[in-house]
């Protein structure tokens, strides 16, 4: 049975008290420069953005405040402590828990959801992209798998699926998912977005640069499309074509600083497995970046 089956994934941990939930904020999100900025796209989860790991969400809706989804917490917390069988209450709790970057108290919520409403697919995917949140990807994958049918398939599901597989270092099968979404979401930026930043990561970087052009061009202005574009445009060295597309949504100082950090990081001999891994985050004060454009990493 799903219930059984869930049981196995469901962390020893206790369901947070509404008022943890004010405790924390959301850091503020830089440039996805690590591609740990794979967004789990269009779903129910961080950031008000339709979803997301860490950025894009759906094309529909805006991006909300950190304030915002303060009260939101607050709101869903109290009526999730009434009542702990609230479906609702549960799912949209646990929403503002993920967007407030509070993911071992989503993760509560949320398995327990799922364990009592067995059959409802909304709450497994979100419960799958929380496990992902909290690195147990390959728990995530499965439970992904299962919130959705053949028959009744879900790009938001699949978009999130292809996130657990690039994190899981299988790119090619990440963009066979991606491409199942974008058949049932014909040029859904979320999901292009998330292909191109896949592409990237197999280093087809021609590649990951048309799909993330046509990302922008349909993103209705998302800021969060236009700087995995950016990061794309600097592994292939063209650092001012990358600082003027940053200038659309950062001062000038930030895109310097912004470009000045992807020249350092590019420059590194590891600076593949360091964008794979997220290891590498710009400071708040970078230093100035070494005369001349390095070569940027190899492709194939």
């Amino acid at each position: 049975m799903l219930s059984s089956h869930l049981s196995a994934y469901v962390p020893k941990v206790a369901a947070p008290h509404p008022a943890r939930a004010r405790t924390l904020s959301r850091p503020v999100l830089g440039l996805a420069l690590c591609l740990a900025g794979l967004a789990l796209a269009g779903c129910q989860s961080k950031g008000g953005l339709g979803d997301i790991t860490g950025s894009i969400g759906s094309s529909q809706t805006q991006p909300r405040t950190p304030s915002d989804w303060h009260a939101e917490s607050e709101r869903w917390g109290k009526r999730y402590e009434a009542n702990r069988k609230d479906r609702d209450a549960a799912f949209y709790y646990a929403r503002a828990l993920r967007a407030l970057d509070q993911n071992a108290q989503a993760l509560a919520v949320l398995q327990s959801a799922v364990l009592t409403h067995t059959n409802d697919r909304e709450l497994l995917g979100a419960y799958g992209r929380s496990l992902a949140d909290n690195g147990r990807l390959k728990e995530a994958d499965e439970v992904l798998s299962r919130a959705h049918s053949p028959e009744r398939p879900d790009w938001r599901i699949l978009s999130a699926q292809g996130t657990v597989a690039d994190q899981l270092g299988d790119h090619q099968r990440a963009q066979q998912i991606y491409q199942a979404a974008l058949k049932i979401a014909p040029g859904e930026p979320t999901v292009l977005s998330n292909l191109g930043l896949s592409l990237a990561l197999s280093r087809q970087l021609p590649e990951a640069e048309r799909v993330l052009r046509e990302a922008v061009s349909n993103g209705r202005g998302d800021p969060r499309v236009r700087q995995n574009l950016v990061l794309v445009l600097g592994l292939q060295g063209r650092f001012a074509e990358a600082e003027t597309l940053a200038k659309q949504d950062q001062s000038p100082a930030e895109a310097a600083a912004t470009i000045a950090y992807l020249k350092r990081s590019v420059s590194q001999p590891n600076s593949w497995e360091m964008l794979k891994t997220g290891g590498a985050r710009p400071k708040a004060k970078p230093a100035p970046a070494q005369a001349g454009a390095p070569t940027p990493p190899p492709q194939g």
